[in-house]
């Protein structure tokens, strides 16, 4: 996903997770499991400069999948929950546990096929946090395993509420657009530390929705006609 860039001498890295904004296009990974993947431990070609181009995009699918994938699986074994879910543990990042709440709410706010709820076991994903030259990150290691780490020092120049939001895009599907403006939420660290919009724009809330609508039906008919 994405980090904010503190230094052009130290350019920051991070995972985008990819889907094209032209596709959508399921695939099988196992259902996230939260706790297990390393923060720091994935290869340097599992991430993409914050303010550089992507990286490696057939693997940034992964997460995206996985968390889709594992939301479909819950869905088709309570199909009377109002609403797709995918639950996230933020115990592991307890510096950032309001920011986190906070981008929960505006993500809750601004889409409505997909909600985020925040779970003590058995997540979807984690947020986790510590200190990384590659600054922010949401991560996964081409397993269907996952988190969103939130580096200290970065947290200290950008807007922190922005950095968590930015990240939480990338898990329901979106991909870095570094040459966008501030009003675009998935634009990261491009405008500067000055940023401070915390909201995906129209065409963002759009996508999440296009992709939580056409893609989780899609999800939930795999597994129907597997089942």
């Amino acid at each position: 996903m994405t980090s904010m860039t503190r230094k052009p001498a130290k350019r920051l890295v991070a995972l985008a997770l990819g889907l094209g904004l032209a596709t959508a296009a399921l695939g099988t990974a196992v259902p996230a499991a939260a706790q297990t993947a390393t923060p720091g431990a994935a290869s340097a070609a599992s991430y993409a400069r914050y303010a550089g181009s992507a990286e490696d995009n057939a693997n940034t699918k992964a997460f995206f999948e996985a968390v889709l994938k594992a939301a479909a699986e819950k869905q088709a074994a309570h199909p009377d929950l109002a609403a797709v879910t995918v639950t996230y543990d933020p115990s592991d990042a307890p510096s950032y546990r309001s920011q986190i709440s906070s981008a929960a709410q505006i993500w809750n706010s601004s889409v409505s096929n997909v909600r985020l709820a925040a779970s003590s076991g058995g997540s979807d994903f984690y947020y986790t946090e510590g200190d990384d030259p590659r600054g922010s990150y949401a991560s996964t290691d081409g397993h269907g395993r996952g988190y969103i780490f939130i580096d200290h020092a970065q947290s200290q120049q950008y807007d922190q509420i922005r950095i968590v939001a930015h990240e939480t895009g990338h898990v329901l599907g979106l991909p870095d657009h570094y040459t966008g403006p501030c009003s675009e939420l998935m634009s990261g660290g491009g405008p500067g530390p000055s940023c401070t919009n915390r909201y995906p724009d129209s065409n963002e809330r759009s996508r999440v929705n296009q992709l939580w609508a056409n893609g989780f039906a899609k999800a939930l008919d795999k597994l129907n006609k597997v089942g």
